[in-house]
């Protein structure tokens, strides 16, 4: 039902600023009707209208809490009663200003205005049957009080239309609020599977790796050779649980933990490639902690590339510290490979998309150099800021 008068009650929001208004409106019918019914409660005229005015009471208390349910017929009832006692006592005239809310509120606009100005009219009959006849003033009286409440119920019907406007931005926002974080929360959970399975990758990965290195040389390895290998299979299957147990948690790697970086990544380089090189270059000092994990991860994923398909007879490992930068250098003479190029196995190249990561990460950059019979060599370059910054992210695994 289309209407520019303020919507029936069911569909009004239940704000404080709309209660406000309806309570006011109930306060000022209640007052009014007092003043009407005053003379006949003291006493100084008939008592006879003290019966419908108890009766219009009682209704409009009884469709205060229940015109939700059929508030048209209510509105009926409360002025056929009202006429009655406008009939009986034209005092009754006042009652008809909350009345006509009423009409705003409740009806559609093609009724609530015929309903108020035959309300008025009503009124102007009883003013002119009470003594003294029709007088301009008792004409302009009623019409104005018809007029302000025409205009104050747009008023009522602008500040609900505001209420809903409102109320849907306050929707929106929320909603908008809840898809972002879920989409927060999935990107979270997306990064967090990119980080275990490049974790998985750097520490179970390789450590299996190379336990399947030194069962197969123990395979073909004399006795005393053969027991050290075992012993060394034994020493990696140790750290790979350690390193199990560790990685969700992004704790320091268990090479780090009793040992500065140089020595991890000879330790790393000795054991992984049995005969390569190791060195140091520069005056080795503090690093951040995700540098110390992201070089040595950088040097195990390398090593075990030159191991597994290198087939190299020389290999470097170069750590140099620079000027406000860490560098790391691994060089085989292997076979080489075209960088980018699927490798024909199929196997997914997965360590060097993780390296990439991890360097990036830190700000830092990874060059992988090589071709086919000229072996390859893997450079990363990472800044490390001042050395007292470097000390401050250091103490933590000094101490443990």
């Amino acid at each position: 039902m289309s209407r520019t008068s303020p919507p029936p009650a069911p569909a009004a929001p239940d704000v404080p600023s709309l209660r406000v208004v309806r309570l006011a409106v109930h306060i000022a019918f209640y007052a009014l009707l007092a003043v009407a019914l005053g003379p006949a409660l003291l006493g100084e005229e008939t008592a006879l209208v003290l019966l419908p005015g108890a009766v219009l009471a009682a209704v409009y208390a009884a469709g205060v809490v229940r015109h939700r349910d059929r508030p048209v017929p209510w509105l009926i009832a409360v002025t056929a009663l009202w006429l009655v006692l406008l009939a009986m006592d034209p005092r009754s005239s006042y009652v008809a200003f909350p009345l006509f809310f009423l009409y705003l509120h409740v009806l559609p606009v093609r009724r609530s205005h015929p309903a108020i100005a035959a309300a008025t009219a009503a009124v102007v009959a009883a003013q002119a049957a009470a003594p003294g006849g029709l007088t301009v003033a008792k004409v302009i009286g009623p019409v104005a009080g018809a007029a302000v409440a025409i205009m104050t119920g747009y008023g009522y019907a602008a500040l609900y239309r505001e209420s809903q406007k409102r109320q849907r931005l306050i929707d929106d926002l929320v909603r908008t609020r809840d898809e972002l974080a879920a989409a927060q929360r999935e990107a979270g959970r997306l990064a967090e599977r990119q980080r275990l399975a490049r974790e998985i990758h750097d520490t179970l990965a390789q450590g299996l790796s190379s336990i399947v290195l030194l069962a197969r040389a123990a395979e073909t390895a004399p006795g005393a050779a053969a027991r050290a290998r075992v012993r060394e299979i034994g020493r990696t299957a140790a750290d790979n649980l350690a390193e199990a147990r560790r990685f969700v948690q992004a704790l320091t790697p268990p090479a780090l933990e009793d040992a500065p970086l140089p020595e991890a990544l000879r330790r790393t380089t000795a054991r992984t490639v049995p005969g390569a090189v190791f060195r140091v270059d520069g005056e080795p000092c503090p690093l951040p902690v995700e540098t110390e994990v992201a070089l040595l991860r950088l040097t195990q994923e390398a090593l075990a590339n030159v191991a597994r398909h290198a087939r190299a007879e020389h290999a470097a490992v170069t750590l140099a510290y620079l000027d406000g930068q860490v560098a790391l250098d691994v060089y085989d003479d292997g076979v080489g490979f075209v960088p980018g190029e699927i490798p024909s196995d199929g196997r997914r190249t997965f360590g060097l998309h993780g390296m990439h990561e991890r360097i990036a990460e830190l700000g830092g950059t990874l060059t992988v150099e090589s071709a086919p019979g000229e072996g390859t060599a893997v450079a990363a370059v990472v800044p490390v800021g001042s050395a007292a910054g470097a000390q401050v992210a250091a103490p933590g695994r000094a101490a443990a």
